[in-house]
């Protein structure tokens, strides 16, 4: 809880607060659409929030109004007297039921840390609440492999927890069960089984995260749940400068079987958020983390990793083009990238903790397991200030050891011996989005509602909005809150949650989020407003709300609720993966045609390192296979979509829907 504003946001968001009165709309940013904080001006003479204006700055070049060029450094603070009119502005004390006092803008932090009784209430319970956690070691990583003629096998050590909740994820991708796609064993065209990989190795580690702030969030997107196809419960995106990014042991595609001793391997998607939501200065998790193929046996592996050191290094830049002074190479022998030397009097240099021939396992909580000089050197050019390594370390390997891979230049992290830059090669995919139908909405029903309201010309609708098109998963636009002082709220049958579809007969489910915001804004000025929503209700009760744990994050839709939504709002993608002739694809799907449960999607359970989808990097966990090269999957069993995708030799192109896993 915000101590300034009194209630729940980011810490890079800015204040919410509750108006008394209707705003100037020359008071309003254009952008969140509330009363200006912080003002900027830009020089083509539009107002901003300073927090909005530099977040939008930070991926675009141009004024959000007018779409001049512009740069942040252009922007200036505006005028005292604007800034002294938006402090005096009436807000309301956000602790209602125990307080009902109004007063100036600029006051109200003072007022809840002195005289607030509400304010003082919520401190005194939340003091109460929090239970101090012992602090644990690690627990040792319980290796399990899987050959590919055996049934999974859990060595004594395993617990019969690992075995009950990660065998489907671990056999899928070891054996001709449901759910592999494209095995180790790739049959050749004369019709022999040559090995590629004979095995493919898990693993399951516990991982202690502390928090300074007890209800800071974790940082990491999840999908999954026992009522979805996928079952376990999976990491599909670590966010940058996170909790989560911060610690680095924890990658996309990770499982998550215990959430503070507690097994959430057989829950729901919302129980498992609720678990992982709760506050507390120390989290304990069990993971299980896939580690790829490997012909090495468990025992060479754990000879092979004694006495080696994880270490955990954060450098900070001055600004973004500061360079750290570090060279990075790729062995021919091992996959990875690896420290080849650390430029004197850079950074990394002046600070030590990072070493000549230190193993990077991932930068900003992004995996570089399998990943190249290129993808890290990109990482940190594209980071603001905090820099955080996590690098292996194993004693007594000589710098001679490291043999620089003949295709790869041998690159800087951010600079380079002659000042150079590394070069990007991306491939350009087909953008072509399209519909197609569905009927899975497990769990959740739409209702559409058409609003009509009558208004003052001035007076705002009060609602924020996420999502867009432009959005990086194309979601619908939808309604992130509904204000207090708006005609909206005095209405009260929008609510947070909905999916915007029209207003006053203009479609809103095509629109980006500065289009919309436009419509929304223009439309908002007549006298009366016609609005059609689509609001998506849960059917399961019994399930845990979490309106109030979500007023602490960033709010969107959780991942599930995403699921039910009707298909002619869902936006396709294709996704084109290539690969060589003993490779597998390395991933396996879940889902599909069952008698029992009828037409179900199939989705992305697991990506194994070092394959051709770990290294694409555009399929992600929780992403709903919709058609392989232009064939619809809808109606497909689980053992008819699989020798379809087998038989793709050296190239397949995937339409797939993305919705953003919830956030913890």
């Amino acid at each position: 809880l915000c101590c300034e504003c009194g209630q729940f946001h980011l810490v890079l968001d800015n204040h919410l607060y509750n108006f008394q009165d209707e705003v100037d709309d020359e008071l309003i940013c254009h952008i969140c659409l509330q009363p200006l904080l912080q003002p900027m001006d830009t020089p083509c003479g539009h107002t901003y929030c300073f927090k909005c204006l530099e977040n939008f700055m930070r991926e675009y070049n141009f004024c959000p109004m007018d779409r001049k060029k512009l740069s942040f450094q252009q922007c200036h603070k505006s005028s005292l007297l604007v800034r002294n009119l938006l402090d005096k502005l009436i807000v309301f004390c956000p602790f209602k039921a125990e307080c009902q006092q109004t007063m100036q803008r600029c006051e109200l932090e003072a007022h809840l840390q002195n005289r607030c009784p509400g304010f003082k209430k919520y401190k005194s319970e939340l003091q109460r609440k929090k239970n101090p956690i012992s602090k644990g070691k690690e627990d040792p990583p319980t290796k399990v492999e899987t050959n590919m003629p055996k049934d999974l096998e859990v060595p004594s050590g395993g617990s019969s927890l690992v075995a009950e909740s990660s065998a489907a994820a671990v056999v899928s991708l070891g054996t001709a069960e449901p759910g592999l796609v494209n095995p180790a064993f790739e049959e050749t065209e004369e019709g022999e089984n040559l090995p590629q990989r004979t095995s493919l190795v898990a693993e399951t580690t516990t991982i202690e995260i502390h928090r300074e702030d007890p209800e800071e969030e974790l940082g990491m997107r999840i999908v999954g749940g026992k009522d979805t196809p996928l079952g376990n419960i999976v990491v599909q995106e670590v966010l940058r400068d996170s909790v989560i990014a911060a610690d680095g042991r924890i990658a996309p595609g990770d499982h998550i079987l215990e959430v503070n001793g507690v097994n959430i391997s057989s829950v729901t998607h919302c129980q498992a958020v609720s678990f992982l939501r709760h506050p507390g200065p120390v989290l304990h998790l069990m993971v299980l983390q896939e580690k790829g193929f490997s012909n090495k046996t468990a025992q060479q592996d754990s000879t092979s990793a004694t006495n080696q050191e994880v270490i955990h290094v954060t450098l900070i830049k001055r600004d973004r083009s500061e360079p750290l002074g570090i060279k990075l190479i790729r062995k021919t022998d091992e996959a990875g990238i690896f420290i080849l030397d650390l430029l004197e009097g850079g950074l990394a240099a002046k600070n030590g903790k990072l070493s000549r021939n230190d193993r990077v396992l991932s930068i900003n909580g992004q995996d570089l397991r399998q990943g190249t000089p290129e993808a890290a050197a990109q990482i940190i050019q594209t980071t603001e200030s905090r820099v955080n390594f996590v690098v292996l370390r194993q004693p007594g390997v000589q710098l001679s050891d490291l043999v620089e891979d003949g295709s790869t230049s041998n690159n800087s992290s951010s600079s380079s011996s002659n000042g150079g830059s590394p070069v990007h090669h991306r491939r350009r995919l087909d953008q072509n989005h399209y519909r197609r139908k569905s009927t899975y909405q497990k769990g959740y029903v739409t209702h559409e509602k058409t609003v009509a309201i009558k208004k003052e010309p001035k007076e705002s609708l009060g609602i924020t909005i996420g999502g867009g098109r432009d959005n990086k998963n194309k979601l619908p636009i939808y309604v992130t809150s509904v204000q207090p002082i708006g005609c909206l709220f005095r209405e009260g049958r929008i609510k947070r949650g909905d999916v915007l579809l029209s207003i006053n007969g203009i479609d809103l489910t095509h629109l980006s989020y500065y289009e919309a915001v436009s419509a929304l804004k223009s439309n908002a000025a007549s006298h009366s407003v016609v609005l059609k929503a689509l609001e998506i209700v849960s059917l399961n009760a019994t399930e845990p709300s979490l309106d109030i744990k979500e007023q602490g994050f960033s709010w969107s839709p959780l991942w599930i609720t995403w699921l039910g939504l009707p298909s002619y709002l869902h936006c396709c993608q294709d996704i084109v993966l290539s690969k060589g002739n003993l490779e597998s694809w390395g991933f396996s799907i879940v889902g599909g045609f069952e008698e029992s449960k009828g037409n179900q999607p199939f989705f992305i359970k697991t990506i194994v390192p070092g394959t051709p989808a770990f290294r694409d990097r555009k399929l992600k966990c929780g992403d709903e296979i919709v058609a392989v090269n232009g064939v619809p999957a809808i109606g497909m069993s689980n053992s008819e979509l699989i020798p379809m995708l087998k038989e793709q030799r050296n190239k397949v192109t995937l339409t797939v829907v993305s919705w953003p896993g919830s956030l913890v």
